[in-house]
């Protein structure tokens, strides 16, 4: 052996632990035993196969979960800029995401079970009849629930907890209703519904007391519409892989999630549950005072306005009287706002219950009713995500202009998927649905935070949320009724969107000169 022989020794090569050279020409593979040279070649191959999609396996988790840290570490950036993680508002935004991936995975539950079973087209009376029976007392008492909650104290923040505890119960008796066909499938399918629209009113008068000093409810409401995008598409996820095993596993996963929101919403701050320095609208208008005379005294002035600090016990004409002085409190550019964005809800219910029923009925082309309603669910996300982005671009329109505009786009969809329904109007009517609903909402929200005073914002906020979820009934109750024919049932939902536009357009008449709109300054919600 020569002294540049590099080579191991024998004992080298037999001693244990110790490593051949790395330039040995012959050395042994340290992963090949004894056992495996002696193995036929196909089993050599499979071994490392195995060992390879170890290796891989492994590489995969970790970048996984380097993607999952980082996207994470994004997120919580996100809700918590702007001063929204001191403020609370992060907290709030977070618990809106959990809210729409809850509601992902349990629409993708149902949408095998509650809609396409081949005997729901013949249980649109027994649906009809729970919307109802659900419905109509939830918008009926609604308007009570705020007064209620300021009552007590943390009352908002278990109010929402409450709805979203309810939602997670209710997903629980849903995945049981379907592995047994129980009879409480419909009822607990719409009392999800229900739930759902008592959060939306509930955390609707929750934003403006969590609103960091410099941001606009725009861009509150935008921040946490964008979560709620992220979160239905996490939630789709997770639902969508436990529906391989069932849709009762799917509802336990919306449970799971639902609970987790639960102890969010019990963990806001506890600015939600104070209502300091706030009234109702009809508590700023002023009480027309007619002063007492005799016949024989001069002629006096015209009645006054007296404001009062008293709400209802003052007005003779008890309730409607309320209701009127309330409605006159708000200015006619809020006015005309809501009834735009109450076009948009009108048309969200009517979709969701009339396509859910017309897409098994009437199938387009050879399209399964799941891959309709899965393109149009698609579309509606799409047009959401972009009236977001949209409703931040549009800073220099009129935003009350700006929600007629997208009012008037829903009627138009309307009377297109009238006229020719097929798989490209589905996808247009969802795209405009969603879109239309995103922008409004964001142009009623940039409304109230210029127009309406701080002091009754919250109220306002909490009343009007009632008002779109009655317009969200009258769509779904014409969705539910109506004959499954697209011609008649987006004929006859046009003719209520464009209702609704001119209720809007007739706010600026009626208001005269009682209210009179503060000075634009070209940006929404400034």
């Amino acid at each position: 052996m020569g002294p540049y022989d590099r080579s191991p020794t024998p004992e080298a090569a037999e001693a244990p632990g110790v490593a051949a050279a790395p330039g040995a020409p012959h050395a042994p593979d340290p992963a090949t035993t004894a056992s495996d040279r002696t193995r036929p070649p196909g089993r050599r191959r499979l071994r490392s196969a195995g060992g390879h999609l170890h290796r891989a396996t492994r590489g995969g988790a970790r970048l996984t979960a380097r993607s999952g840290r980082y996207a994470a570490a994004k997120y919580h950036a996100y809700t918590h800029s702007g001063g929204a993680g001191e403020s609370g508002l992060a907290r709030l935004t977070e618990l809106q995401a959990s809210h729409s991936a809850g509601d992902a995975a349990m629409m993708l539950a149902l949408a095998g079970t509650l809609f396409f079973d081949p005997q729901t087209a013949q249980a649109r009376g027994q649906v009809a009849i729970f919307l109802l029976l659900t419905m109509v007392p939830f918008t009926l008492v609604a308007p009570l629930v705020g007064p209620l909650l300021d009552r007590f104290g943390h009352g908002r923040r278990w109010a929402i907890g409450s709805t979203l505890a309810v939602r997670a119960f209710l997903c629980w008796v849903l995945g049981e209703a379907i592995n047994n066909d129980s009879a409480w499938l419909y009822p607990a399918a719409l009392g999800c519904l229900v739930a759902s629209k008592a959060y939306t009113i509930t955390r609707s008068a929750a934003v403006p007391r969590l609103l960091p000093a410099g941001t606009t409810l725009v861009r509150a409401n935008s921040k946490a519409s964008m979560a709620g995008v992220i979160g239905a598409v996490v939630g789709g996820a997770m639902g969508g892989a436990a529906l391989l095993a069932g849709p009762s596993w799917a509802l336990r996963v919306a449970f799971v999630v639902f609970v987790v929101g639960t102890i969010q919403a019990i963990r806001l701050p506890a600015r939600v549950d104070s209502a300091a320095g706030e009234l109702d609208p009809e508590q700023t208008v002023a009480i027309p005072v007619q002063p007492t005379a005799s016949p024989t005294d001069p002629p006096t002035d015209p009645p006054t306005d007296t404001p009062t600090a008293e709400p209802a016990s003052t007005d003779a004409a008890g309730l409607v009287g309320r209701l009127r002085r309330r409605v006159r409190a708000i200015p006619w550019p809020v006015m005309h706002a809501l009834w735009s964005t109450g076009a948009t809800r009108l048309l969200t219910g009517f979709v969701l219950l009339f396509m859910a029923f017309l897409a098994k009925e009437h199938p387009i082309g050879d399209l399964h009713a799941g891959v309709v309603l899965a393109v149009l669910a698609v579309a509606i996300g799409v047009g959401n995500a972009s009236g977001s982005v949209l409703g931040n671009t549009l800073k220099d329109f009129h935003p009350h202009l700006v929600a007629l505009t997208a009012a008037l786009a829903t009627v138009a969809a309307s009377v297109a998927a009238a006229v020719s329904y097929g798989l490209v109007t589905v996808i247009v009517v969802g795209l405009v649905q969603g879109v239309s609903a995103q922008l409004s909402k964001l142009c009623f929200d940039s409304l109230v935070q210029r127009e309406v005073p701080e002091r009754v914002r919250t109220s306002v906020f909490a009343w009007s949320e009632t008002v779109l979820q009655v317009l969200w009934v009258v769509g779904g109750t014409l969705g539910i009724v109506l004959p499954l024919d697209p011609r008649i049932g987006f004929g006859a939902c046009a003719v209520g969107l464009l209702g609704c536009v001119v209720m809007a357009l007739r706010q600026r008449r009626l208001a005269g000169p009682r209210t009179a709109p503060r000075r634009a300054t070209g940006r929404m919600g400034r």
